[in-house]
């Protein structure tokens, strides 16, 4: 069948691919997901503490948004599992990851802002409303920096190495041909492919 056929440098079959890829994605969303449930825990928690009561409407809007943020971005990204466990056994695979590749890459979008909003509340009551505002910007910039520029620049990276590697690739050299004196032509042997066309004018003089 042509589904089963290796299609890749691997020599996976697409069912194989496929399994290795929700493999990897589960991997990338352990790591995530600790962060998450940290934020989360911080989140809930910060809620019942006695300088919860001090906060100004503006804080408590942020409080709010930061924790629905959170919370929307654990659910993005536990529902690749969840996807997984409905569709299972149904031939779905390939499906299966793509979606989840989406739902992860959309869950990374949302962390962001919840990294950006608990960082303006946190610095907002504790140092004051402007220094809140700039950590929160600087929260954005470098999570949008490592997770979003620096994986295209090691991809161009990456397409310039191989441009590169494929122009400076040097060309297979050709053995010369070996020169044999004028004195030991006569000692050289012939190939067997040679030996039988030999003139018979020749053959006759060296019979002589």
């Amino acid at each position: 069948m042509a589904e089963h056929r290796p299609c890749t440098a691997r020599n996976e079959t697409p069912l194989q691919r496929a399994d290795r890829n929700f493999v990897e994605l589960l991997q990338e969303l352990r790591v995530t997901q600790t962060g998450v449930q940290i934020l989360f825990a911080f989140l809930l928690s910060l809620a019942f503490t006695s300088r919860f009561e001090d906060l100004d409407t503006v804080q408590r809007v942020t409080y709010v948004i930061t924790l629905l943020l959170a919370v929307l971005a654990a659910a993005l990204f536990t529902a690749p599992a969840a996807l997984h466990r409905s569709l299972f056994q149904q031939g779905a695979k390939p499906r299966i990851v793509q979606v989840s590749s989406r739902l992860a890459t959309t869950g990374l979008v949302v962390l962001v802002f919840a990294f950006s909003g608990s960082v303006l509340l946190v610095v907002d009551v504790t140092t004051g409303r402007a220094g809140g505002i700039a950590a929160s910007a600087a929260t954005f910039l470098v999570c949008v920096g490592l997770w979003g520029l620096l994986p295209q620049l090691v991809r161009r990276a990456g397409l310039r190495d191989e441009t590169a590697g494929t122009a400076e690739e040097p060309a297979p050299a050709r053995s010369a041909p070996v020169q044999v004196p004028a004195q030991l032509r006569d000692t050289v042997r012939q190939p067997s492919a040679l030996r039988g066309t030999t003139p018979r004018g020749e053959a006759s003089a060296r019979r002589r």
